[in-house]
């Protein structure tokens, strides 16, 4: 449409059958607000400004999608979709094309607008509308014989074989500025609720003997609304098959599709293998050939070629090398990177560290705030000790390290390339390079000693 296009979103609903304090355009589908994805949407197509109409929990609303380009405008009292759309339209210009969209219908494609758009004549309407093979609930869409639309019907009002109709009204409806301006003055509210509804516009467009076209959208789910929790289930449902449906098209081999959360933006490479139940959040991106096992929880982090994954890792703002085996039961917290080939076993945690070509870590450890070189063998039961309880330290060891099991490092101290540290020390000191470095105390036996027993009286 160019530059003359302007979006109002409906965004002021309370949501009293979500039964929450949250407001309903708040409540996350994919881990991002219902609002959120509309919103997306409508920056897509370009327009020269959205307009969001809110009412309940508005500052919640703006504080959490304040920008310079969206303009606010507040419904009080809420008196129906017509009212709703008349609070914003003094902020847009008489000239413009406005596309009305909803705040609670986050499942709407660019695409699908983009064809609405272009049916929309000089003058007149044009509304979205879609095919239900059970239309119970919905107003229907009543064409004349060359395919214009002479009406909407609400059920209620429905006769003999206007019922059987299943080509129903969305809402989402597209009109010049001036016109809608016309016909929304002319509403009444003479209805069992006392609301202006902006599908009266239909029959004020086809009285003045202007054009309303329809618009069949292709896939019933873009314009599924939610108004309780179980709509919000079945719509969050709905946005993981779109999302899994992408990742297979892209490359990906997806054990159970059906099995599967994206809650972000996910990039992947070739052959990329996801098993069941595991969740996506934020930026990720997959190499090519990376394998996630089942039941890991992967946020913000890039994961290079050839990576394996095991069961039940959680990986944080974290970027990994190619060919790296992790897991299983590992955890990688913020601001962690491996080089190509490091191994993590079972039961091991880092954060905040750097570890070096072909390190192995594989057993029951931590290491934080950490510098670790190439090669480096670190036993089970070892720790870095970087918190003194008012700071943090780093730990440096180098290349070719052995580090014995039970071992832990207070920091700040640095391990020197080649240096082997026995098992069970405890090393306050840095250890020199190429020497065994062993802080244990020493083993005493006492002949004679008898374990307590309790008293048997």
């Amino acid at each position: 449409m160019g530059t003359d296009l302007e979006i109002i979103v409906l965004a002021a609903g309370q949501g009293t059958r979500m039964r929450s304090d949250l407001p309903k355009v708040l409540h996350p589908v994919g881990g991002r607000p219902l609002l959120g994805h509309v919103l997306e949407v409508a920056r897509g197509l370009s327009p020269k400004s959205i307009h969001v109409v809110y009412g309940h929990g508005g500052e919640d609303l703006i504080a959490r999608f304040e920008s310079p380009g969206l303009n606010w405008c507040h419904q009080s009292p809420q008196l129906g979709t017509g009212h709703a759309v008349q609070q914003a339209l003094p902020g847009v210009e008489p000239g413009a094309c406005v596309l009305v969209l909803y705040g609670d219908v986050p499942l709407i494609r660019a695409e699908t607008l983009r064809a609405l758009l272009d049916h929309l004549p000089g003058h007149g309407l044009a509304l979205l509308s879609v095919e239900l093979s059970d239309p119970g609930g919905y107003g229907r869409v009543l064409r004349a014989p060359e395919g214009a639309v002479r009406a909407i019907v609400e059920e209620r009002d429905a006769q003999g074989r206007e019922r059987d109709i299943t080509e129903v009204n969305t809402g989402i409806l597209a009109a010049r500025a001036g016109d809608l301006r016309r016909w929304l003055e002319r509403l009444d509210n003479d209805n069992a609720q006392g609301e202006y509804y902006l599908t009266d516009c239909v029959a004020a467009a086809v009285g003045e003997g202007l054009t309303v076209s329809a618009v069949v959208c292709p896939d019933p789910s873009e314009v599924m609304g939610v108004n309780d929790k179980a709509q919000l289930a079945v719509c969050e449902r709905a946005y993981q098959r779109r999302q899994a449906e992408h990742l297979m098209r892209a490359g990906a081999t997806l054990l159970d599709p059906a099995r599967l959360d994206v809650r972000g933006q996910v990039t992947v490479g070739r052959d990329v293998t996801l098993d069941i139940d595991v969740i996506l959040e934020g930026e990720v991106s997959l190499g090519d050939g990376v394998h996630i096992g089942a039941h890991c929880v992967i946020r913000d982090a890039h994961i290079a070629a050839g990576t394996v994954v095991r069961p039940f890792t959680v990986i944080e703002r974290a970027e990994l090398g190619e060919r790296c085996q992790i897991g299983p039961y590992t955890r990688i917290r913020p601001d962690t990177r491996l080089a190509d080939e490091v191994h993590l076993g079972n039961f091991v945690e880092v954060k905040k560290a750097f570890i070096d070509e072909r390190s192995k870590v594989n057993h029951l450890s931590y290491i934080g705030d950490s510098l670790v070189g190439k090669r480096v063998n670190v036993g089970a039961g070892t720790i870095t000790c970087n918190y003194d309880g008012a700071h943090k330290h780093t730990t440096r060891i180098g290349d070719d390290v052995f580090i014995g099991s039970d071992t832990q490092l207070i920091a700040p101290l640095s391990v020197g390339d080649g240096a082997t540290i026995g098992a069970g020390t405890t090393l306050t000191r840095d250890a020199p390079p190429g020497q065994l470095t062993l802080g244990r105390a020493r083993q005493v036996s006492i002949a004679g000693w008898q374990r307590p027993c309790k008293d048997k009286g």
